[in-house]
């Protein structure tokens, strides 16, 4: 008796047009541009705390904003590239990661008071800007699903 060879899961055709819809969602300039400025936000975070220079006054702000940024680079950035289906979903994750950034001074430092400006404003630009691109990153690929 001939034995039945069955597809594997990545051939089955919801998953190829789900990767061809979040491929097309991906594809745009405007996706391209949004992602590669979340990229160096998120870099931008990252190394924040010695670029603006409170990490001696501030660590735990400075080891925060670590851990932030390089998970939000890594959201946003394409560290799920090989699985395009959940680069979407995990910019919701990335925004979540934005608000933190700017709430982040005084959640994690609340018993000193010792914030610099500097370090204020760097957090809250540079948290806005991470939310608004990971937001429109995520509507990028709600609006390729609706098209669909």
């Amino acid at each position: 008796m001939a034995e039945r060879i069955f597809p594997g899961i990545e051939e089955h055709p919801d998953i190829l047009a789900l990767r061809a819809r979040s491929e097309r969602a991906t594809s745009t300039v405007t996706a391209q541009v949004m992602e590669g400025l979340g990229l160096l936000a998120g870099l931008y975070l990252a190394a924040s705390a010695w670029i603006v220079g409170f990490e001696g006054s501030l660590p735990t702000v400075a080891v925060t904003n670590l851990i932030a940024g390089l998970a939000y680079a890594f959201f946003i950035g394409g560290g799920f590239g090989s699985a395009y289906e959940r680069t979407h979903a995990m910019s919701w994750a990335a925004a979540g990661i934005g608000v933190w950034t700017i709430v982040a001074p005084w959640a994690v430092n609340a018993s000193r008071n010792a914030h610099t400006t500097a370090e204020i404003v760097s957090n809250v630009v540079v948290g806005s800007l991470a939310f608004v691109l990971a937001a429109g990153t995520a509507l990028l690929g709600l609006r390729a699903k609706r098209h669909t």
